[in-house]
């Protein structure tokens, strides 16, 4: 350290009694003076016997030889035909037993590390079951995004739904799709008190794609990677604040404009076009992307399924659903069983619902059940999602043809932007 008189030092004291050792200075690596660095001679190859070499050949297909054992075998391989033969075939026994396995990660494996983590200690202050969707989701959306560079970001997106009976698309780009689950989930946001992404301008944005539309106008630039930042600390906020109200929260409603969505059907809506517009953006820089768990997927079909039967009946309304046969066109008291459709779901996230086909006050009823429709999972969320046309969503199809594609375009209907 400099005294202040010019670049006179203080020498180092010398170690001594009653002193503490001295200690010397870091050595400066030869990486760091730009010098070239020395050339190294190569390591000798041993010379073994063929006996030797041969004895190595299982070791070597295992890749457990030393180094210089490596660099024996395979020059000795040159040389032998009957050794390279042999080679040949351990190594394609090795790969037998070792068969090459993916390197993208099972979607259910967060799902799984957590609930492990969980069971050997609860969190102090755990997420409510009806939150959880939206957790995993945001945060395997938020995973795909980490290592996106500059034209990823800007990777041409499309998004689709329908509308009435037509589909319609949008296109945007990875950023935008980000600023638009961004600008939606501000709703729950504001229901929870939080602050809104669109600030003032929201007050006359009471739907979805009026507020997206909002916030693309408001960019002076189209969207960045720059939004990724608050759109994930969004997501964190509102998990964080409906998990500190202990779960109480679920009943709050959320206006979405032409309708209202309790919170805990809110955060699952949210889940689910979380997922299926980072199906779009995986599509778009052609990466694979997996749907749910089958527990978060269920969980989704269940909320489309409750959904349908004011949709068909908002439908019949405006003239795109055929009106119920003329013996059932009166009124239907609350909870009086109905002319119903089986919906089944298959594989992950499957079951049957019992959908109610002429209005939303009747219960689905086996006894009257008119129509049987069969799914799978992920392609009746596609559907819902606007992503599948109705004529070609349905596995298998029996019963009331009529009622069967007043349902199927009532699923489509749920779909927007």
């Amino acid at each position: 350290m400099n005294s202040g008189d010019g670049d006179h030092q203080h020498p180092t004291p010398e170690p001594g009694p009653g002193r503490p050792p001295r200690i010397p200075v870091p050595r400066a690596s030869v990486e760091d003076t730009g010098r070239p660095l020395p050339d190294l001679p190569d390591a000798p190859v041993p010379v073994l016997e063929h006996r030797v070499l041969k004895s190595l050949l299982g070791a070597w297909a295992l890749a457990a030889c030393s180094p210089e054992e490596t660099a024996a075998v395979e020059e000795h391989l040159g040389d032998c035909g009957g050794c390279a033969d042999e080679a040949l075939r351990l190594r394609e026994a090795v790969g037998l037993l070792h068969p090459a396995e993916s390197l993208d990660l099972d979607p259910s494996l967060r799902a799984r590390v957590l609930q492990g983590c969980l069971e050997r200690r609860p969190p102090r202050i755990p997420v409510p079951e009806w939150a959880a969707p939206y957790d995993a989701e945001t945060a395997r959306l938020d995973a795909l995004l980490q290592d996106f560079g500059d034209a990823e970001w800007h990777a041409p997106v499309r998004l689709r739904w329908f509308r009435k009976d037509e589909p319609t698309s949008r296109r945007t780009t990875v950023a935008g799709v980000i600023a638009h689950l961004l600008t939606v989930d501000g709703m729950v946001a504001v229901a929870l008190g939080l602050p809104d992404p669109l600030g003032e301008v929201s007050a006359d944005r009471p739907t979805p794609s009026a507020r997206t539309e909002a916030y693309w106008r408001a960019s002076h630039f189209p969207p960045t990677r720059a939004v990724r930042a608050p759109w994930r600390e969004q997501t964190h906020d509102l998990v964080r604040t409906v998990s500190f109200t202990g779960g109480g929260t679920g009943a709050l409603s959320v206006p979405y404009g032409d309708f209202e969505l309790p919170l805990r059907d809110a955060l699952l809506d949210r889940a689910f076009e979380c997922w299926v517009h980072a199906e779009d953006i995986a599509e778009a820089v052609d990466y694979p992307y997996e749907p749910p768990s089958g527990s978060d997927l269920h969980h989704m079909v269940d909320l489309a399924a409750r959904m349908l039967p004011s949709v068909l009946s908002a439908r019949r309304q405006a003239g795109l659903a055929s009106p119920p046969p003329p013996g059932r066109r009166r009124l239907v008291t609350a909870g009086e069983p109905g002319r119903s459709l089986r919906l089944e779901i298959e594989g992950s996230g499957g079951g049957e619902w019992l959908i109610p086909l002429d209005s939303p006050a009747a219960v689905g009823s086996a006894e009257h059940e008119v129509a049987h429709v069969a799914l799978d999972g992920a392609e009746f969320c596609r559907l819902a999602a606007g992503h599948v046309p109705p004529a070609e969503a349905a596995a298998g199809q029996v019963g009331d043809r009529q009622a069967i594609r007043d349902v199927l375009f009532a699923a489509a209907s749920l779909s927007r932007m």
